[in-house]
């Protein structure tokens, strides 16, 4: 079993127009609503892989409700394992605009969590561990969710011998990385904020320098950098893709874990995560892939192996 965690689960909103104008009005041409979270959307691409998958993390109120009830009607769903809050889950707007191929993303905050709820989720955090091969700790905090969490939950599943990844940002991540996660995944934005370096490999390598044991970063269109104990890899699709990224990340989290839990090398970890974040991009919302590509992309994402300079 591979579980996921999103301690701010979302229902994601996404509407289609011709055109994003500021100042005007729009007609939106398509709606889709979907569960999500970073963890949620790692969690249906894992699912959808074919690995046996649980989700905890915390939902509530009636946004909270219609979370639950969509990502059980999922085909090949993963178990839902949330905790119930108090709060209103957060729900998420992405406009795509189709003459551009850009998205516009507006997220809410999310519930407050109290002492109460976040001693329920340790509870059940801790009985899920020992049946989980891989865990990812994803996405962003709810309020009251003191900034530490993610290292107290990376302690935890070191501690029980299960591999965990760590994706998130601002100070959860430099808290988070300085606990020694087997594996982070920041953007280049995110790994800036962490470091200070705006250049990829030099950040990267200083990020990995802060704890974790291995450090794979997003480049965006130009797939995924990583510096690991075997050394410098780039990993790259073999063309760009216009569509939605909404969810690429998190698709790219997926294929690391999954290879992770099955044992795979670094070459396959980073195929897997390229091709299905490139596959992501061609889907219409977060959370899924367009498979044909993907299938298409395995075969045709380059990976090269460089050897990890003298310190």
């Amino acid at each position: 079993m591979i579980l996921t965690v999103t301690l701010n689960t979302a229902l994601d909103l996404t509407y289609a127009v011709p055109a994003l104008v500021p100042h005007s009005s729009h007609r939106v041409r398509d709606v889709t609503e979907r569960p999500g979270g970073k963890g949620v959307n790692v969690a249906r691409v894992l699912s959808a892989l074919g690995h046996d998958t649980v989700v905890t993390g915390f939902a509530g109120g009636a946004t909270g409700a219609v979370l639950r009830e969509l990502l059980g009607s999922l085909p090949d769903h993963p178990t839902d394992a949330l905790v119930t809050v108090a709060g209103n889950t957060r729900r998420t707007l992405a406009v795509v605009d189709h003459s551009s191929g850009d998205t516009t993303q507006l997220n809410e905050p999310g519930p407050h969590i109290d002492a109460g709820e976040w001693a329920s989720f340790l509870g059940t955090f801790g009985e899920l561990l020992p049946q989980a091969e891989a865990v990812a700790l994803c996405g962003s905090l709810p309020p009251g969710v003191h900034v530490g969490a993610y290292a107290e939950l990376v302690r935890l599943a070191r501690s029980a011998g299960v591999p965990v990844l760590l994706d998130t940002g601002g100070e959860p991540l430099r808290r988070g990385i300085a606990a020694r996660p087997d594996l982070v995944k920041p953007n280049a934005d995110e790994l800036a904020q962490l470091t200070g370096a705006r250049e990829p490999l030099r950040a990267t390598r200083d990020a990995r320098r802060r704890g974790a044991h291995s450090v794979v970063t997003s480049l965006g269109p130009d797939g995924l950098l990583a510096v690991t104990p075997d050394g410098i890899w780039r990993a790259a699709p073999p063309s760009a893709v216009r569509g939605n990224p909404t969810g690429a990340g998190d698709s790219a989290v997926a294929g690391l874990l999954s290879a992770v839990a099955e044992g795979l090398g670094w070459q396959d970890r980073l195929t897997r995560a390229v091709a299905l974040s490139t596959a992501t991009v061609l889907a219409p919302v977060a959370g899924e892939f367009d498979r044909e590509a993907y299938e298409d992309l395995l075969t045709r994402v380059t990976v090269e192996q460089h050897p990890q300079p003298a310190a």
